[in-house]
């Protein structure tokens, strides 16, 4: 965020987006000044209110948070975590699971259990087809309900609640959009009628709830594959002004409002590499790189 404040213009999502669309009513005005970056975060996790919003405030550095209401609401863990937490949370030293053993003791079966229960999750058809299966399996690994209630604030993989969303906009440092109801992967969903409601519905709740306008969603998980044609036409149907993706990419005057790129950076790598990235440069050298490290990037 330091790096960021004294080298960027660092702005709120729609302000920013307001400016890039009428850059040639002020081209001069525009090109004299710093080159305008956002910070997003996508899911609204408890961190982003504990981490996140406190160096906002602190650096005075505005951000931009992509909600998911449904989640706030029950304040359940996110569903793609769970596969990764049951899998923990099973007393079980062996599971079967679609004609196939994991012998729950070792690393490697347990990585490929939770691996198989987040691709289930994850191309479900349905939300309630999704929520279903998550306890059809928290029984099957003879999870009790006791574990799987309340509210840790040590796991991350939990959500925001509506007092430290309403908290953070009041401070002017955080602005919101909208991540659908319930976080489904929009490509797989089977009923029209389904997807227009995840995404009508939460620019409709957080509207009422923030008692401001959204006019801009991002999409969950956020790749091509993920997203599909019918999930653009529910987000103009929505009337939103613009939609994000998690494709690599800046935005220009020319690009797609519905198919926004964005630089996506993984917040324990270095501020050097993450500069790197959000300039440009790491593009030139991340091939020269890749021989030296054997580490995946998350970007």
């Amino acid at each position: 965020m330091r790096y960021l404040k004294r080298y960027y213009r660092v702005m709120h999502l729609e302000e920013a987006l307001e400016e890039l669309y009428g850059l040639h009513a002020n081209e001069k005005q525009s090109y004299r000044q710093r080159t305008p970056v956002v910070m997003t975060f996508d899911d609204g996790y408890h961190d982003n209110y504990t981490h996140a919003f406190k160096a906002a405030v602190e650096l005075q550095v505005p951000i931009t948070i992509f909600l998911i209401p449904g989640y706030i609401d029950s304040g359940d863990y996110f569903w793609w975590g769970e596969g990764e937490r049951l899998v923990k949370q099973t007393r079980l030293n062996e599971f079967t699971f679609d004609g196939q053993t994991y012998h729950l003791q070792q690393p490697e079966s347990q990585k490929a259990l939770a691996l198989l229960i987040d691709m289930r999750l994850r191309t479900a058809h349905s939300v309630a087809e999704r929520e279903q299966f998550l306890t059809q399996m928290r029984h099957n690994l003879a999870i009790s309900v006791q574990e799987t209630c309340g509210r840790d604030v040590k796991d991350v993989n939990i959500p925001l609640s509506w007092n430290e969303v309403m908290e953070m906009q009041e401070s002017g440092f955080v602005s919101f959009g909208a991540h659908t109801m319930h976080h489904p992967v929009l490509a797989y969903l089977s009923d029209p009628a389904e997807m227009n409601y995840e995404v009508a519905d939460c620019r409709k709740v957080l509207q009422e709830r923030l008692g401001k306008p959204i006019r801009t969603l991002a999409y969950p998980i956020g790749r091509d594959e993920h997203i599909g044609m019918e999930a653009i036409k529910a987000v103009r149907r929505a009337e939103y002004t613009w939609a994000v993706t998690t494709t690599k990419g800046v935005a220009t005057p020319e690009s797609d409002p519905y198919r926004l790129e964005r630089v996506l950076v993984e917040v324990r790598r270095h501020w050097l590499l993450i500069a790197a990235e959000t300039s440009g440069v790491w593009g030139i050298f991340a091939p020269l790189w890749k021989p030296f490290t054997n580490k995946k990037e998350n970007i």
